[in-house]
């Protein structure tokens, strides 16, 4: 597995699978204007280099004007560039032969945000939304040679503030960092459609953008256009598919026209269709077959095929314009059916006919400053959740509808995404400039992303129904700051857009995919509750309620879409935007790097109830990622040993947008925190749990497996030193897509003398001698175990692409973490070893030192002690 660490700085131009009208191979004519780009602020005189896609904070820092924004608090000395406004401008050239078309359009795919588009010092357009893609006609405006293309971006804080005041009073918002911006209390994030966390989270900075985020382009063409191309599956099964190609075409006047559907590379069309074309925009169908279809599955589960179906409209014999799509061919539905006894419903998807307990965790934007994400770094996002074993990612509804490559990449790798509408902890406005934007927004962003297989369901927002909590005396206590006439203005507005607009929308352009309208949500109208085993459930008793991991046994719903605990990176990774002056977690710029008012105070708490007090700063960060990853692993475990009353499981959160403590099992610089690794172990397809309860040890078995599997149950007794005192093994059936009790016995028949303090069970389930699973049943918490100093048996080998690691052990090593001072991944981490057992690992990585052996630095949790 190939891995790529980011590094500040980093910006690129990102290719999609999905596109309509290829240059070239058509009558359309596409012209990239990105690229070299000059920007300024506002009315001053000089203009300076700059980079499309891209952002101001970007161009500041490559001209040398800010420092980089996410190194110590350099974030606190820029809050000034969302208060002002900025232009960009390029020229570029027309030739004659492109002025011959009939329609010559400026296309701009993102925009961030309030942005007045002028060519050649004509006011062409006005845009207001960041998640819109914006066309205007430019033909009347070009001349032959050389053209300037201007774009003038207002300040989103000052266009509105005004509309705060106009309102009359506050809407929550409880994530918008105004005060770090000097704003006081007045947060006006949710009047932009704009990414809500460049406003601030518990998790990011607050850096407000404004830039030309995606590509801009000159499309010229005749006749015909392209708008969009839907792939509709009618039927499935082993022998036919039978679809329908949607080709949604603009056109001027009528045109006797043919539509032709090609599959692949192949020359020859499977389908076409004489039509006569209509002027304006309209919807032609043209049905075709797939004979012997391959299906798509996610990932664990088979392979995840694609199909490349290309349309083209002709009209006599030139090829006006082409569309050209990925799809999978699968059944995918959310299972929401009543239990027998009436008590709840279930919430699961369903795919292929199979039940799919959903793996995996939710995702943000990989950076606060998103045009820097290269695909290097989605394709390294997307593999940390393939090798995690993950099967879904949640994209969170604060962030932004992630770009083409992003779910290409998950249909490559069958990833299921669970797919929000950017609302996220906040209540919004509904007057009608607001729902018609909002609407746009939805439509564009539905007929972009509904032919990707990865797609399972649509959510209205994150988490704005349970904090306002109608009709109980639930929530967040945002409603009673108001009178009731306020009050229910807030709520009839959120019922326009996630109960009649949203909802609307997806059963016109993507029917067959759920709407769901807020996450967390026990059904439709009613709102989020554990007791009511209906729905999604968003558990945070442990964390922001203080309650221990014990918790997460107890407190199990049907789709458990998020919970969590915090950690802070790697040592590694906190010296790339530290000094040594700032190790402390109370220094002041580790503070600035902790967006959670309580953080550190809650990782204290739950870390001196668990674990030793670690004797210094580099081993409080090793222990706290420990801490987070046995409280989550925890959770995880409990929700599958629980399927299928639990069928989801998506832990808080993935990655990190900027250097920080959170959540996240993968920090900003792509590094694997101890959450990440424990992922990988328990979410692989065969996981087995030794339990102690009520005295007894009991052994469940879970198979994400479609098929039984013939197997060995191996438990063994033994202590830190090494000494097995009890051993016992079985052959078991492991049923298929289960979870399932194997073994039950009381530990006073094991172990009359049970020391728990240095006594575990290993449970063990091996195939063919061959060990496909593991974990270990430890009886007190690391805090007290009587931990051996363990003498490590440590040698190196070269490999093509790193270093072979091999290591042993005397007595038990447990949270073996490598800090390795070298640019690669490592394939194992934070693992327990075992008195003599012998293990292998990999460090890959694309420079081999030589002198790597000086490199590397081994800690256990023995090491932590003071």
């Amino acid at each position: 597995m190939s891995r790529f660490i980011i590094t500040l700085g980093m910006l690129a131009m990102l290719t999609v699978l999905q596109s309509c009208g290829e240059s070239g191979r058509t009558d359309l004519v596409r012209i990239n204007l990105s690229g070299k780009w000059q920007f300024r602020q506002a009315h001053e005189k000089n203009w300076h280099p700059a980079t499309v896609p891209g952002t101001v904070h970007t161009d500041l820092m490559a001209d040398g004007k800010i420092k980089d924004s996410f190194y110590r608090m350099n974030e606190r000395e820029q809050q000034w560039i969302d208060k002002v406004d900025w232009e960009y401008q390029r020229t570029f050239q027309v030739d004659d032969d492109i002025l011959k078309k009939d329609h010559l359009e400026l296309t701009f795919e993102g925009l961030d945000t309030y942005a007045d588009i002028y060519l050649n010092d004509v006011l062409l357009l006005s845009t207001d939304n960041m998640f819109r893609e914006w066309t205007v006609e430019a033909k009347s405006h070009l001349h032959p040679g050389e053209n300037i293309l201007r774009i003038y971006f207002h300040s989103p804080i000052n266009t509105d503030l005004p509309k705060l005041a106009e309102l009359g009073y506050d809407l929550p918002a409880v994530n918008d960092q105004s005060e770090n911006g000097g704003l006081g209390n007045k947060r006006v994030s949710i009047f932009a459609r704009k990414a809500g966390y460049h406003y601030g989270w518990d998790w990011g900075p607050r850096l407000i953008t404004a830039g030309i985020w995606r590509d801009v382009e000159l499309v010229g063409w005749n006749n015909t256009k392209i708008l969009s191309m839907r792939i509709v599956q009618n039927q499935l099964d082993d022998n036919l598919a039978k679809l329908t190609a949607e080709f949604e075409i603009n056109a001027t006047g009528t045109h006797n026209a043919e539509l032709h559907v090609y599959l692949g590379d192949n020359d020859d069309d499977i389908a076409k269709q004489k039509v006569k074309l209509e002027h304006g925009i309209h919807t032609y169908n043209v049905p075709f077959e797939i004979k012997k279809p391959k299906r798509w599955w996610s990932n664990g589960l088979g392979e995840p095929h694609l199909y490349t179906v290309k349309g083209v409209v002709r009209i006599g014999k030139t090829r006006h314009d082409e569309c050209i799509t990925r799809i999978g061919l699968r059944t995918l539905r959310i299972v929401r059916d009543p239990d027998s006894d009436g008590s709840g419903k279930s919430f699961y998807v369903e795919l292929n006919g199979v039940p799919v307990f959903a793996k995996g965790a939710n995702y943000i934007p990989c950076d606060n400053f998103v045009p820097r994400v290269t695909r290097e770094r989605y394709e390294q996002i997307i593999m940390d959740a393939v090798n995690a074993h993950m099967n879904m990612l949640r994209v969170w509804g604060g962030g932004i509808y992630e770009n083409d490559i992003f779910y290409d990449l998950c249909d490559e790798h069958g990833i299921m995404v669970w797919q929000d509408f950017m609302f996220a902890c906040a209540m919004y406005p509904g007057d009608q400039e607001f729902l018609e934007n909002v609407r746009e927004e939805a439509i564009q962003n539905v007929k972009r992303l509904r032919n990707h297989p990865c797609i399972a369901l649509w959510c209205g927002n994150n988490e704005n129904d349970t904090a306002w909590g109608y009709g109980t005396d639930g929530g967040w206590t945002w409603k009673e700051s108001y009178d009731k006439k306020i009050r229910d203005q807030i709520w009839n507005d959120y019922e326009a857009v996630f109960h009649k607009m949203l909802p609307e929308i997806i059963d016109e352009f993507d029917p067959d995919r759920l709407y769901w309208p807020s996450s967390p949500l026990a059904d439709f109208n009613k709102r989020a509750d554990i007791e009511a085993k209906s729905g999604d459930i968003h558990y945070w008793g442990v964390w922001h309620g203080n309650r221990l991991f014990e918790n997460f046994d107890k407190n199990i719903g049907r789709f458990m879409s998020e919970y969590g605990f915090q950690s802070f990176p790697e040592f590694k990774s906190v010296k790339q935007y530290t000094l040594p002056e700032d190790w402390d977690i109370d220094s002041p710029v580790m503070m600035a790097h902790q967006r959670s008012g309580k953080g550190n105070r809650v990782i204290k708490w739950y870390m001196d109830h668990y674990y030793k007090e670690p004797k210094d700063f580099e081993s409080l960060l090793y222990v706290g990622q420990l801490l987070q990853a046995w409280g989550v692993q925890r959770a995880m475990e409990t929700h599958r040993e629980h399927m299928p009353f639990c069928m989801g499981s998506l832990y808080w959160q993935l990655n990190d947008c900027w250097p920080v403590a959170s959540w996240s099992s993968v920090d900003y610089y792509g590094r694997w925190k101890a959450l990440h690794y424990a992922a990988k172990r328990t979410y692989q397809d065969i996981l087995v749990l030794p339990r102690e309860q009520d005295g007894e040890l009991h052994v469940t078995i879970v198979s994400d497996r479609l098929q039984p599997l013939n197997a060995q149950l191996k438990l063994t007794l033994m202590d830190v030193d090494g000494i097995r005192s009890w051993e016992n093994t079985q052959s078991v059936t492991i049923a298929a897509n289960t979870s399932k009790l194997y073994f039950s016995q009381q530990l006073s028949t094991i172990s009359a003398q049970l020391d728990t303090t240095r006594m575990f069970v290993v449970a063990q389930v091996m195939n063919d001698n061959k060990e496909i699973a593991r974990n270990i049943l430890y009886f007190v918490t690391p805090r007290n175990l009587v931990l051996p100093t363990p003498k490590l048996d440590v040698s190196y080998a070269k490999l093509n692409n790193g270093y072979r690691i091999t290591m042993s052990t005397d007595k038990l090593a447990k949270n073996v973490y490598f800090s390795i001072d070298a640019d690669g991944f490592l394939t194992d981490n934070y693992f327990d070893l075992l008195p003599g057992e012998r293990k292998m690992l990999n460090f890959e990585c694309e420079e081999r030192p030589e002198d790597f052996k000086t490199k590397v630095k081994i800690v256990t949790l023995r090491d932590s002690y003071k």
